[in-house]
């Protein structure tokens, strides 16, 4: 199943130049709920079927769990997220779009001439694996730094948590599935954790910009108190 490995991972790049280019948050949640359910095809389409025989259960298992978590559970939440505190677009982040898609289409050639340079091909279920797992964590944490809204940046790291995953379904088949399985709970915790943030974040705020999160310790400081004394 190679050539269909081959076509997955080219997947995982097209769905991170989409991502980078979109503002609208229902969109980024479906690409990120699409890199989930691919995530989940991954450790199937790289067992090595003709010398390996049929996947044992716990590759079943992983594939399943890493499906519904990422592909159908967190998506959901976040969608729920978008819809109860009316945020549908990143309106503006603070690097461009389309500056967003050139920057990861360079991390994508970056992570192609460094996976070469690591020879590790003989280690590795496919040659794709770990560019593409590089490329898909510089993607993840690019969308972190460099766009504004809570829920985007929280979608920034489920794609690089994505990235790791696709790293531990290449080069990790036997002793990564139980690493995978871990750092899909803690995941789940933390991206639970964010909602309700997010959910507090826009009840106190009005607003899910985290730039004005870091403006509140300017206002207090430009703004001192001077009645403490009677």
């Amino acid at each position: 199943m190679t050539s269909l490995a081959e076509i997955l991972l080219a997947l995982f790049l097209l769905t991170n130049l989409i991502l980078a280019g979109t503002g609208r948050l229902p969109q980024a949640i479906r690409l990120v709920a699409a890199q989930g359910w691919l995530v989940g095809l991954l450790p199937l389409v790289l067992w090595s079927w003709p010398t390996a025989g049929t996947p044992p259960l716990r590759v079943w298992l992983v594939a399943l769990v890493n499906a519904l978590v990422k592909g159908v559970l967190l998506p959901s939440l976040l969608a729920y997220a978008v819809r109860k505190v009316q945020a549908k677009r990143e309106l503006e982040p603070l690097v461009s779009f389309r500056l967003s898609q050139i920057i990861v289409f360079a991390l994508c050639v970056a992570s192609f001439v460094f996976g070469k340079c690591l020879h590790i091909a003989e280690a590795i279920a496919s040659e794709l694996a770990i560019p593409v797992a590089f490329a898909t964590m510089g993607t993840g944490l690019f969308l972190i730094c460099s766009r504004r809204k809570a829920i985007t940046q929280v979608l920034g790291f489920l794609v690089f948590e994505n990235g790791i995953t696709v790293f531990g379904s290449g080069i990790l088949m036997e002793y990564g599935l139980v690493v995978e399985l871990g750092i899909l709970l803690d995941v789940f915790v933390l991206v639970f954790v964010l909602g309700i943030a997010i959910f507090q974040i826009n009840r106190t705020f009005s607003s899910l910009d985290t730039d004005r999160l870091n403006q509140l310790g300017d206002v207090h400081l430009l703004h001192p108190h001077h009645h403490r004394h009677a």
